[in-house]
């Protein structure tokens, strides 16, 4: 059990810098943009209720949530030596600077999710995604993405499957690892292949995010022998870098004798992420990861950060409805209803199980104080759904016929661009052949109809913005900024992540040969990175040369796992929680955790078993297997049939195992907490004992 002279060491969160009527005032502000935003019908809004109402919500919830939670829930102690103490290895323990720490840890976490997820799910109108960026992340996300952190920091930087193992036992732990691993290598392919798509034949981009490797290490050698402890000197030198990138993309691009030299197709984009995948989880984490992460930090948060300055000094209107026709399950972007998958859409931006993976992955390895985590978890967690908030404005601020043009597929509004005008305005969002091409040209694109993913009408929105205040003469340079900008944010994910699967790897592969789960083995840590990355680069590679089919089937499938993987990561804390003698404080994680349950079983259910065809996956077999035997298929599809018969088999399989396993876990959470409650035995409570630090304050 938990030392309670220790924990009376605790360092308690400083106390509030305002006085309490300051707060008072904070508290109303953003009840009344929340309630104007939540009551606002029939009118334009403007952009400012948003950024009032998420900024009023981070800040009462940072000041006295997360307060709360670190002195009574988790009782902090910064005299408490880390993992990156005391198992300093420098390679992958190393106490790192805390702002080094959260740049890697928000970078790492910050995928595509909280940009894509928001503006896909502005299909249903404004109102519900927001809400839940609002709420879901204050009380889920946050608080999930600290308390695994906490967690890990007190088992010598454990991974979530490792925990699962120790605290829930052999059934919990097992169904916990067979539900990461499988999960991590689809999310993991997904990213990478995101990346590909963005990259593929964009010398721009690929310069510039090319450029972001040899940066990176640079400074790392900096930091670590030319210039130690000098943060902020290297911070400077590799932001100016980065930005001088970012403009050198812009002059390769115009350069006819070098923009071959970074003019890839996605074949070859695949192989280098591979090889990127590989050295990224290999390397020490001081010489690539960190700096990495940390600069891409930079550009990220300037990035949103310049968006909401942008947002204020504009005031646009939202121009999307607050709720739209498409909520009950026939939206043209995906199919389903407003519930549950406006909560599996929008994912990262209010909770998501990849973020566990970091907390209890590279960042518990690099963190020098204790005390830091509930910056790092739960104000890295915030910084990110605050860019869930920017990408939803960015996307409802375009005119909905031009937001729906942009990412409705050609087999749902028409392959012809009359056509999908007409479909598109036959909803009453009107739109014009003229005013698409027009878009187009501006942004230097032949055409934007069917470009679906969310990443290119994102990047419209951005760049119409910053455009209104640099003028229309720049609308292409900032629209490839911002596609850029999005493949960046989902690398340092795709970095990462390969490097956390590493470590959950080498914790499943020491129990067949000990010398194996020593991260610091290092044939062990070259032959666990090239099984990882050889997982998910065959689905990265099969998604590349065979658009039926591979892993762009699996995409369906990346806001349910991600988010059952959630559901994991708060079985696992809840389960600490009740251990650590602190049950009382349990449904912090626990009312979460119910939620999650309740909406990835709904939506697993509903891609199962829902009978219309563009929902259900089992309604899709029989739908495509009576067509095919009534011959009612065109050729080409006849062709493309056994292809597409077995990726909805596989999908329908993955989706029940994932269930499955979720399931298992919740149902041993509450044997194993039931059992502990009840004084009957149960796995030994895992946390380490007591060692005080010897690093300086």
């Amino acid at each position: 059990m938990t030392d309670v002279n220790h924990e009376a060491n605790s360092k308690a969160p400083a106390r509030a810098s305002l006085p309490w009527p300051v707060w008072v005032v904070i508290a109303l502000v953003g009840a009344g943009a929340v309630g104007g935003i939540a009551l606002r019908r029939g009118e334009s809004i403007n952009s400012l209720w948003f950024i009032v109402a998420a900024l009023c919500v981070y800040s009462l919830a940072f000041r006295f949530y997360s307060a709360f939670v670190a002195t009574r829930v988790l009782m902090l102690d910064g005299s408490r030596a880390t993992p990156a103490e005391r198992l300093n290895d420098g390679r992958d323990f190393m106490p790192t600077n805390r702002w080094i720490v959260f740049g890697h840890h928000f970078a790492a976490i910050a995928g595509p999710g909280p940009l894509i997820g928001p503006t896909l799910a502005a299909q249903f109108g404004y109102l519900p995604g927001t809400l839940w960026i609002l709420i879901g992340g204050v009380l889920g996300g946050c608080v999930q993405d600290f308390v695994i952190l906490f967690s890990s920091l007190r088992r010598d930087g454990r991974s979530l499957g490792q925990m699962a193992r120790d605290e829930l036992g052999p059934l919990g732990g097992f169904a916990a690892l067979a539900a990461v691993m499988t999960i991590m290598v689809i999310l993991i392919a997904v990213l990478a292949l995101i990346v590909v798509n963005a990259m593929k034949h964009s010398p721009w981009g690929t310069f510039t995010v090319s450029m972001t490797i040899p940066i990176a290490l640079f400074m790392g050698i900096y930091l670590r022998t030319l210039r130690p402890g000098k943060v902020l000197e290297a911070s400077v030198i590799g932001v100016v870098l980065l930005l001088a990138a970012v403009a050198g993309g812009g002059v390769v691009d115009h350069m006819p004798a070098l923009r071959p030299w970074f003019d890839f197709d996605a074949k070859a984009l695949a192989l280098m992420i591979i090889a990127y995948g590989f050295s990224a989880a290999v390397l020490p984490v001081w010489l690539l990861l960190a700096p990495r992460d940390y600069l891409s930090t930079f550009m990220k948060i300037g990035t949103i950060g310049a968006l909401a300055v942008a947002l204020i000094v504009l005031r646009p209107d939202i121009h999307m409805p607050a709720l739209t026709p498409f909520i009950d399950g026939s939206g043209p972007i995906f199919a389903g209803k407003l519930f549950p998958f406006v909560f599996i859409t929008i994912a990262c931006g209010a909770i998501s199980g990849f973020h566990a993976l970091i907390s209890s992955g590279t960042t518990p390895k690099l963190l020098s104080n204790e005390a830091d985590a509930r910056m790092i978890g739960y104000g890295g967690m915030m910084m990110e759904s605050f860019v869930a908030v920017m990408a939803m404005i960015a996307a409802c601020v375009l005119d909905p016929g031009v937001y729906f043009a942009i990412n409705s597929p050609a087999g749902v509004v028409g392959a012809d661009a009359a056509t999908a005008v007409a479909t598109i305005s036959g909803w009453g969002f009107p739109v014009t052949v003229d005013e698409m091409q027009h878009l187009a040209t501006q942004m230097g694109e032949a055409t934007l109809f069917a470009r679906t993913g969310g990443a290119p009408s994102l990047a419209v929105g951005m760049a119409n913005i910053f455009a209104r205040l640099s003028g229309d003469g720049l609308l292409a340079l900032w629209y490839h900024f911002a596609i850029m900008f999005e493949a960046l944010f989902i690398l340092t994910t795709l970095d990462a992540g390969t490097r956390v699967a590493r470590f959950m790897l080498q914790d499943l592969l020491g129990n067949f040969y000990a010398p194996l789960g020593r991260v610091s083995w290092t044939p062990g840590v070259l032959f666990s990175s090239g099984l990882v990355v050889l997982a998910w680069g065959y689905f990265l590679y099969q998604g590349v040369i065979d658009p039926l089919g591979g892993i762009n089937s699996l995409w369906p499938l990346f806001g349910i796992a991600n988010q059952m993987l959630a559901a994991i990561a708060l079985c696992v804390a809840t389960t600490i929680i009740v251990k650590s003698g602190r049950a009382r404080y349990a449904w912090v994680t626990a009312a979460p955790l119910a939620w999650l349950v309740i909406v990835t079983t709904s939506a697993a259910w509903a891609k199962l078993f829902d009978p219309a065809p563009r929902i259900g996956i089992l309604a899709q077999v029989a739908d495509l297997k009576a067509k095919l035997a009534a011959g009612a298929l065109p050729p080409e599809m006849i062709k493309q049939a056994p292809q597409l018969l077995f990726n909805a088999h596989l999908n329908a399989a993955l989706t029940a195992l994932f269930l499955l396993l979720t399931w298992v876990l919740v149902l041993d959470t509450l044997r194993v907490c039931s059992r502990h409650l009840r004084g009957l035995s149960t796995p030994p409570f895992s946390e380490v004992p007591y060692a005080r630090t010897q690093l300086s304050a």
